[in-house]
């Protein structure tokens, strides 16, 4: 696909503007950063008011480096940073957001991961394996007779999210429900947002911060083999997660167990077809394919730190409290580390990616992410070895995650 017709490179500057929204760069953003990472891989991007690494080396390194933190409150005031008040009418999302260990830095992120490990990594995801499987057949048996569909709402999204229920300890019957509010709220990370995305994610925020303190109180007085309860039971050195931290790490690992998995899956999936890889590669993949796939068309392509004090970056000076915007998918196809980096290659030899982040803010989901993959996929193409895509597959317009809308295919 061509260069989208929005981008210019003021390489001597380091400055770019790029539209998120340009739908060449929506469809296909990797020959824009290919092209901006050739001139300028760490650049200005004027469209989101920050600095951007677009290199491999680059972000790998920004994610370690301790001078950038996920906040920036703890070691600055907002009046230092010229920073207005918070809006009243995001009160609600923002108390989510407060208690989230994804927005936060050591003390408090080290505390609250140490919990979240001992609860969620130490339950032996390898055990889900068989569930996956069984799950998987189960969504095929409901669709095989069709002969053709959308395997982003019949296959990619219902495995994650019943998944990530069932772990909750939440009945399978939420899962509509439960992908509405976390749809509704992850849509305040997009580029420009509206007033009308606001308040629909802060509508989310309560109702499904209500909900879940109804079966936080049932699982206080009633403990069960879920998450929840093991969340609850959880402790570090005498400590506990408070109620809105518990509240507010189960949403995390809602929405970002589920909407990262479902369009890991469909751009894999998509990938496998477009590359035209059989069935029995597809069997003898392994873990060589589960990475080719995430590392190929991530579903996640901006991740945000802040410089908590001044630093000079190359040609960048960053005062204290901007952003530095990591970008994954432009990393994920850097030559000087991926030789060859727009073909799908099972059997390449496998750095280390930079799909699930990394540093102390490493998805902790990952295990479950790269298992969900490892089981479902094959199962598909053993069950559907003729599997082809009907039409073109169409990306949403939802940067900085990129997903498809559809996965329009035939069996």
């Amino acid at each position: 696909m061509s260069l989208p017709s929005s981008l210019k490179i003021d390489a001597s500057g380091f400055r770019v503007t790029l539209d998120p929204t340009d739908p060449a760069f929506v469809q296909d953003p990797y020959p824009a950063y290919r092209a901006i990472r050739e001139r300028a891989p760490l650049f200005f991007w004027e469209e989101y008011g920050c600095w951007c690494a677009a290199s491999h080396q680059l972000v790998f390194d920004l994610f370690r480096d301790r001078r950038f933190g996920r906040e920036i409150l703890h070691v600055a005031t907002r009046e230092e940073l010229g920073w207005p008040q918070p809006q009243a009418h995001l009160a609600p999302f923002d108390a989510v957001d407060a208690h989230s260990m994804l927005e936060r830095e050591p003390p408090v992120h080290t505390r609250l991961r140490t919990l979240v490990n001992r609860a969620f990594v130490s339950r032996q995801v390898e055990r889900l394996r068989p569930r996956i499987a069984t799950l998987a057949h189960e969504l095929i048996d409901g669709f095989e007779a069709k002969g053709r569909g959308n395997l982003i709402d019949a296959f990619a999204t219902p495995i994650p999210v019943i998944l990530i229920a069932e772990l909750l300890g939440v009945p399978p019957a939420m899962a509509p429900q439960l992908l509405d509010w976390s749809h509704r709220m992850v849509a305040m990370y997009q580029f420009k947002r509206t007033r009308g995305i606001e308040d629909q994610a802060v509508a989310a925020a309560e109702e499904f911060s209500s909900f879940l303190r109804g079966y936080v109180r049932e699982r206080r007085a009633v403990p069960r083999d879920d998450l929840i309860s093991h969340l609850i039971a959880a402790e570090a050195q005498g400590d506990r997660l408070g109620e809105e931290e518990l509240i507010s790490t189960c949403i995390l690992l809602l929405n970002a167990g589920h909407e990262a998995t479902v369009h890991a899956i469909g751009n894999g999936v998509k990938a496998i077809l477009q590359e035209g890889l059989g069935a029995a590669a597809v069997q003898a993949g392994g873990e060589g394919l589960v990475e080719e796939m995430l590392r190929f068309d991530p579903p996640l392509h901006m991740f945000k730190r802040y410089a908590l004090a001044e630093i000079a970056l190359g040609p960048a000076t960053l005062r204290k409290g901007e952003q530095v915007g990591l970008l994954l998918g432009a990393a994920n196809h850097d030559p000087d580390r991926f030789p060859e980096p727009e073909r799908f290659l099972p059997s390449r030899e496998r750095p280390p990616h930079v799909s699930f982040g990394g540093g102390i803010h490493f998805c902790v989901g990952a295990p479950l992410a790269r298992l969900e993959l490892e089981v479902a996929v094959p199962i598909l193409f053993e069950r559907f070895p003729g599997l082809r895509l009907q039409g073109k597959p169409l990306y949403g317009d939802t940067y900085h995650f990129h997903g498809l809308r559809a996965l329009d295919v035939a069996w």
